[in-house]
C-alpha cells in the first residue's frame, strides 16, 4: 500500500467503521459495504441552497464527511457584515457571489472535493436541472424559497395508478435559525409532512398598523412600511412586486424612507435597516448556525447510506437558556396545499356580496395560504380568462377593475375553477368554488 493510499484509508477509517460493519442504531435495510463510501465520494450529489450563515457551515460540513459533487446555490453577495459568521469569506471578498467565493474556498482546501457554484435564484432552474440531485439541503432564510423549492420536489413526484414511485423522491433537508433557537427537519416529499403542512409553524411577520405609518410615524421602521406598503403600489417605479433581493428596489426605497424621515423628524433609517424590514432579516448567532448544520450534514449522511434510521422528522434548538433540545413527528395534512392530491375546495358564503380583492385578501392573509401576490385564471364557457395579475403592468391595468366585481359578476359558478399562481410555489394551484348557499350560483 502507498502511502497516499494509507493516509487515504486512515482519514475515512472511522466513516469505515459505521458504513462497512452493522451497528445498534442500524437502518432496519442497512447493508453494511465498502461501496457505500464509494457512492458519497463518487456518485452521490448533493444540492446546498443557500450558502450565507447556515448555508457556509453546510458546505464545510458536507465536504469534510466525504461527499465530492456538492452543488450550491445563491443569488446573494458579500457584505461586510457577513464577515463576523459566514467563515468562508474574507474582507477581500466584499461585493462577490457568495456560492462562487465558498465554492472556489472549498475547493482549495478540502482536495478532491468539487463544489459547482449557482450564482441565480433557484427559480431560474427548472426541474430538469432539480432532477438530478439524490439530496438537497437548504440553509435558507426565506419561507418564500422554502415552499419554492418544497414545491419543485413534489412536482417531480411520479404517480402509477395512484401509487408513489418511490425512486422519484427527493429528500430534502431543512435547517433553519433565529437568534439563539434554530430547526432541522426531514422531509420526504409525498410521504412525510412538507413545507406547506406546517406553515402554521412559522413566525408571522412583524406588522405595524396602518394608521400608524400613515398619520403618525414614530420610528424608522414606520418609515420604511409606508413606502413599502402604500408609496410602492402607488408609484410602483417597475411596474412590478417588490423583489428584496433586488439592489435597485431597495435603494429607491431606502431613498424615500429617508425622505419621509426628515418630514417628521424621524433618525436611523440605513440601508440595512431596510432590508431587514423589508426581507423580515432577523440577527443570526454562529453557533446556532453551527449547531443545526451539525445535524442537517447527519442527516443527509444517513439519508444517503442508510446506516441510522433518519430523523422523524422535526428537531427544535434552543439555547436561550441552557441548551434545550426535542423532536417530533410533524403529521402530514390530508388536504395540503402543495402535497395532498385531494383537489382544494373553497367554501364561499356569499358569491354576490365576495369581491375579488376579498378572494386575493384571503389567498395573502389565510394561514392556510399565505401568498404574496396571486395571479387568478379561469375558465369560462370552456375559454380561459384571467381575472387579475399583479405582477405583470399590462395585465394589471387591464384586469384592475375585476377587483371590485363579486363573484357572481365575475361569472363564476358553484364549482368553479380558479387556477391560481404565486411566487411561493413553482406550480399551479386548482381551487374549486363551493358555494355555501347553493341556490346562489345561477
Amino acid at each position: 500500500m502507498s502511502e497516499n493510499q494509507e493516509v487515504s484509508q486512515n482519514r475515512w477509517g472511522h466513516l469505515r467503521k459505521v458504513l462497512e460493519r452493522p451497528g445498534p442504531f442500524s437502518h432496519p435495510e442497512f447493508e453494511p459495504s465498502s461501496d457505500i463510501l464509494d457512492f458519497i465520494m463518487s456518485t452521490c450529489k448533493v444540492l446546498v441552497i443557500g450558502a450565507g450563515g447556515l448555508g457556509c457551515e453546510l458546505i464545510k460540513d458536507l465536504a469534510l464527511m466525504g461527499f465530492k459533487q456538492l452543488h450550491v446555490i445563491d443569488m446573494d453577495i458579500i457584505e461586510l457584515s457577513n464577515l463576523n459568521r459566514q467563515f468562508l469569506f474574507r474582507h477581500k471578498d466584499i461585493g462577490l457571489s457568495k456560492a462562487e467565493v465558498a465554492a472556489a474556498f472549498i475547493n482549495k482546501k478540502v482536495k478532491g472535493c468539487q463544489v459547482t457554484p449557482h450564482y441565480c435564484k433557484i427559480q431560474d432552474y427548472d426541474e430538469t436541472f432539480y432532477k438530478q440531485f439524490h439530496i438537497v439541503v437548504c440553509g435558507l432564510d426565506s419561507i418564500v424559497a422554502r415552499r419554492w423549492i418544497n414545491g419543485m420536489l413534489i412536482s417531480l413526484l411520479n404517480y402509477e395508478d395512484n401509487a408513489l414511485d418511490q425512486t422519484s423522491i427527493i429528500p430534502m433537508i431543512d435547517g433553519g435559525t433565529e437568534g439563539f433557537k434554530g430547526h432541522a427537519r426531514v422531509i420526504l416529499p409525498g410521504i412525510s409532512a412538507c413545507i406547506d403542512c406546517t406553515l402554521d409553524l412559522y413566525p408571522p411577520q412583524v406588522t405595524y398598523p396602518l394608521c400608524t405609518i400613515a398619520n403618525t410615524p414614530r420610528l424608522p421602521e414606520h418609515c420604511i412600511e409606508y413606502v413599502k406598503i402604500i408609496q410602492w403600489p402607488k408609484e410602483n417605479p417597475w411596474g412590478i412586486a417588490i423583489d428584496g433581493d433586488d439592489p435597485q428596489h431597495i435603494t429607491w426605497i431606502y431613498e424615500k424612507s429617508l425622505e419621509r424621515a426628515l418630514q417628521f423628524n424621524i433618525t436611523g433609517v440605513t440601508y440595512r435597516l431596510v432590508q431587514g424590514v423589508v426581507k423580515n432579516i432577523i440577527p443570526a448567532v454562529a453557533s446556532t448556525n453551527a449547531v443545526i448544520a451539525a445535524v442537517c450534514a447527519t442527516e443527509v449522511f444517513k439519508l444517503a447510506t442508510s446506516c441510522c434510521v433518519p430523523l422523524n422528522n422535526y428537531l427544535v434548538f434552543n439555547d436561550v437558556d441552557g441548551i434545550y433540545t426535542y423532536t417530533f413527528e410533524s403529521e402530514k395534512k390530508d388536504n395540503c396545499l402543495a402535497c395532498s392530491l385531494i383537489p382544494q375546495n373553497l367554501p364561499v358564503e356569499d358569491p354576490s356580496k365576495m369581491k375579488l380583492k376579498d378572494l386575493i385578501e384571503l389567498f395573502c392573509e389565510s394561514t392556510s395560504y399565505q401568498m404574496k401576490s396571486p395571479g387568478l385564471t379561469t375558465y369560462i364557457n370552456g375559454k380561459n380568462k384571467t381575472l387579475y395579475i399583479s405582477t405583470i403592468k399590462s395585465i394589471e391595468e387591464r384586469t384592475r377593475e375585476n377587483l371590485t366585481k363579486s363573484l357572481i359578476e365575475l361569472g363564476l359558478q358553484n364549482g368553479s375553477e380558479i387556477l391560481v399562481t404565486d411566487l411561493t410555489s413553482p406550480n399551479t394551484l386548482t381551487v374549486r368554488l363551493k358555494f355555501v348557499n347553493n341556490h346562489i350560483e345561477t
